[in-house]
């Protein structure tokens, strides 16, 4: 498994813009594939939101080859009302690499920032700069992209070593 390539989706959900951003993995280095937002409608039923989001991710599952893909997991927030909606996008987000045949990953907020800053507590600046400088390809990318090749820069290191998710 190390020593071919695989393109790995990453992931970060949301109900309103959910991110993606797509690596190569070939051992120990990197190669930026793709990366941008999935938007749903901002108006109408909650059920057509998630499916415009699982729609959006099959997509991207299925331009770009991914073999697998992680997401990060949910931080909880103070209003649960806005934890569960974002329960309910991360599921329609996970369906579609599950559906597609991927195994997916999950990581916790904190690990994918200690992997890609080194510091467990940094913020969506940081993140973004530590991901142009990893990938330079990229180029500006947005929070939510930035963040999504975080999640997927993350699971290339831990899939390497898997101890680190520990």
């Amino acid at each position: 498994m190390a020593n071919e390539a695989t393109r790995i989706l990453g992931l970060d959900p949301g109900l309103r813009r959910t991110g993606w951003g797509v690596v190569e993995a070939h051992g120990s280095r990197l190669r930026w594939i793709a990366h941008g937002v999935v938007r749903p409608p901002e108006s109408g039923p909650l059920s057509a939101r998630l499916l415009a989001l699982m729609e959006g991710v099959t997509e991207v599952c299925a331009a770009h080859g991914c073999g697998e893909a992680a997401i990060e997991e949910i931080f909880v927030n103070m209003n649960p009302g806005s934890t569960l909606k974002l329960s309910h996008a991360r599921a329609a987000v996970m369906l579609a690499p599950a559906r597609a045949g991927l195994s997916v990953a999950e990581y916790a907020p904190n690990l994918i920032k200690k992997a890609v800053v080194g510091a467990g507590h940094a913020d969506k600046s940081q993140i973004a700069f530590m991901v142009k400088r990893l990938l330079p390809a990229a180029g500006d990318v947005t929070a939510d992209a930035a963040d999504a090749l975080a999640v997927a820069i993350t699971h290339a290191q831990v899939r390497r070593a898997p101890g680190l998710a520990a």
